[in-house]
């Protein structure tokens, strides 16, 4: 088993930044996948970023050059830094990790993030 521990989130005004954290304990070893989706008011849950054990990333087209993913594939942390934040970047996001082989797939209990205009 997984646990996922985000933590960051919080109000911040349009414009502003913040920094997401995410910490893996238990069975990290077979995690291969991490990253962070986001699921605003009314709508479903959507990708943000992903992060490889190898490093490669993966954007949604929305975040592209604002929110950049980072992780430490030994301790299984994974980031994401946000930046010129918007309203519609308002959401619960939550953390990501799948293991290989199988793909089992866990999450965390999401963090808030809120900006506001």
């Amino acid at each position: 088993q997984v646990q996922l521990v985000e933590s960051g989130g919080g109000l911040v005004q349009a414009g502003g930044s913040l920094r997401l954290s995410c910490q893996a304990s238990g069975s990290i070893f077979r995690i291969n996948l991490m990253g962070w989706y986001r699921q605003a008011p009314g709508k479903q849950r959507e990708l943000v970023a992903t992060i490889t054990d190898g490093g490669r990333t993966k954007y949604a087209d929305s975040v592209k050059g604002q929110i950049t993913i980072s992780g430490d594939n030994i301790k299984k942390t994974v980031a994401l830094e946000m930046n010129s934040l918007k309203p519609e970047d308002t959401a619960v996001y939550y953390c990501n990790a799948v293991e290989f082989p199988w793909g089992a797939t866990y999450w965390g209990q999401g963090t808030q993030v809120t900006v506001s205009s």
